[in-house]
């Protein structure tokens, strides 16, 4: 367990690699390492999130759940820069990362810190949150983060949620279902599915 990408500290020896790619027309450096999800390259999953991803028209931050070294939540700070990201991930070795991440590509409206799927999250009424969930980590897990961004949304706010069909999307798509009331597959390609659930006003409390 302590060499999975979602454990807290990964144990395999360090074998940092620097790399840059595209996403939403940013040109973007990577360092990334042993340990953290998809080291060698942006992984397929995450670039189609990040680049199918459409602001909410809800003023708020946005939250980016399992953010790795940083690809996702980077490329939506990059393209909407008078938003706030926070970026959060239970991997310190991610953590640390992200942070270089965003020193090395200039970006400077994220706020990145350690927790394990939404626990240290305390920030309330986000407008959007993206995810591209630790699969691996169990269903228990990928569905609290779910129900947590649930809570955490601002009415009007929506989930972004990238998941491969293999791996679990037709049950995600039926909680996603029970618990927004809605769900839109915006993008399906290659197996991934890119599915947006909207909190409603009535979900909300506020009528």
């Amino acid at each position: 367990m302590s060499d999975h990408y979602y454990s807290k500290n990964p144990t395999v020896k360090s074998d940092p690699k620097e790399w840059q790619v595209t996403i939403r027309g940013h040109r973007l450096r990577f360092k990334t390492d042993a340990g953290v999800f998809s080291k060698g390259e942006l992984d397929f999953g995450s670039r189609l999130l990040a680049e199918s991803f459409v602001i909410p028209e809800v003023d708020g931050d946005l939250l980016d759940v399992g953010c790795g070294y940083g690809p996702i939540g980077l490329s939506i700070a990059a393209s909407f820069p008078n938003r706030n990201i926070h970026m959060v991930d239970v991997n310190e070795r991610a953590m640390a990362l992200s942070k270089d991440n965003a020193v090395l590509n200039d970006i400077k409206n994220v706020e990145i810190y350690p927790s394990d799927a939404l626990s240290a999250v305390s920030k309330e009424g986000f407008a959007a949150v993206l995810t591209n969930p630790p699969i691996r980590a169990g269903k228990e897990t990928v569905f609290r983060i779910y129900d947590d961004a649930f809570s955490k949304l601002k009415a009007g706010g929506e989930l972004w949620v990238v998941i491969q069909k293999k791996q679990g999307a037709p049950s995600t798509i039926t909680h996603l279902t029970e618990l927004f009331g809605n769900v839109e597959t915006v993008e399906k390609k290659k197996g991934y599915f890119i599915l947006k659930s909207r909190k409603s006003i009535d979900a909300s409390g506020h009528l």
